[in-house]
């Protein structure tokens, strides 16, 4: 809030939610994972989608990703994950991008091997339109992975879990100090109930 209130007062206008300003803890659980088993990404083409700080990105590359991008459709977060990747010593290609609005072959989530998504399913719009995409590139011979600490939109049947961490949350952000936080991959076909988003 202190950082939106900045941002608000300098530009002397509303501003959007610095939404890259906080640890998710999607993305924190997200990161956690690849740092502890780097086989998930080691020598991969890795994007990060909706990066914010680059916290996804970041790790992948540290966790020796043989190639990572990172989109978001925010200026100041593609600002906030370059610095932090240039903080922590690896390459990231960050970009100015909408994932979901262009997620064809030639699109930004094209040749991505491993695709990796942290705390997207926030809002019911957001939803709608990620999962179909997710079980795109799943059918395409991705590994995607979602980070994601029950958030209502996610339809948990349609996931299967590979780790969980319990994530310490940033006051104010959450309705609880910590929280356990799954890391799930997207089926790539529907199963019986597990076609549309809706709550756990």
């Amino acid at each position: 809030m202190a950082v939106w209130q900045r941002a608000e007062d300098r530009a002397g206008a509303p501003q959007p939610p610095p939404f890259w300003a906080s640890p998710w803890a999607g993305g924190q659980a997200l990161a956690r994972t690849v740092l502890d088993r780097p086989g998930l990404v080691a020598g991969r083409r890795v994007v990060d989608v909706a990066c914010g700080s680059g916290l996804v990105a970041v790790a992948a590359a540290l966790a020796g990703a043989g190639d990572v991008r990172a989109l978001d459709v925010d200026p100041a977060a593609v600002a906030a994950a370059r610095w932090s990747a240039a903080l922590n010593g690896v390459h990231v290609e960050v970009l100015l991008a909408d994932a979901l609005a262009d997620a064809g072959p030639t699109g930004p989530l094209g040749g991505a091997e491993v695709v990796l998504v942290g705390d997207l399913f926030y809002e019911r719009s957001t939803a709608l339109r990620l999962l179909p995409v997710l079980r795109r590139l799943r059918e395409g011979g991705a590994d995607v992975l979602v980070g994601d600490p029950g958030r209502a939109h996610l339809p948990r049947a349609a996931f299967d879990e590979v780790a969980r961490h319990d994530v310490p949350v940033v006051g104010g952000l959450e309705d609880r100090a910590v929280r356990s936080t799954a890391v799930l991959r997207p089926w790539a076909q529907p199963r019986d109930g597990a076609g549309g988003s809706g709550g756990r």
